[in-house]
């Protein structure tokens, strides 16, 4: 049985945690037939996936949250960066929300058309089609 003997320290472990949401979204998107482009840097444009159909290209920046509690307020962190949408995973709790971008400093997690999913594939999918 394997086992793992690296010991992260705690800023690495987050950053480790933070890339594990965006592979899974990156995932569930795939499993849905989107096509996913994962930028090789990230670096001012904040876009952590790119989803396209046929026609269309989303830009799409990937949060996590240390709540259980989906009444918090999130900051906006890509400010003037030309993105589309955000998802949030709770990483302490089973749900995560799909939001599309928003201008002012910060909004709550739960406003008007932001569409809470449960952190299941099928739930994200039919999220998305609504956000």
């Amino acid at each position: 049985m394997p086992i793992k003997n690296a010991q992260r320290t705690a800023p690495a472990y987050r950053h480790y945690k933070q890339i594990s949401y965006e592979n899974l979204a990156a995932s569930w998107f795939t499993a849905d037939g989107w096509e996913v482009f994962m930028p090789v840097t990230d670096h001012d444009r904040k876009t952590d996936l790119v989803v396209a159909d046929d026609n269309h290209y989303y830009r799409i920046q990937v949060k996590s949250l240390e709540s259980g509690d989906d009444n918090v307020f999130v900051e906006n962190k890509w400010r003037d960066a030309n993105i589309d949408y955000v998802i949030y995973f709770s990483r302490t709790s089973n749900w995560g929300y799909i939001t599309p971008a928003f201008s002012e400093a910060r909004r709550r997690l739960n406003s008007a058309g932001h569409v809470r999913f449960h952190q299941h594939q099928k739930p994200f999918a039919r999220a998305f089609d609504k956000a």
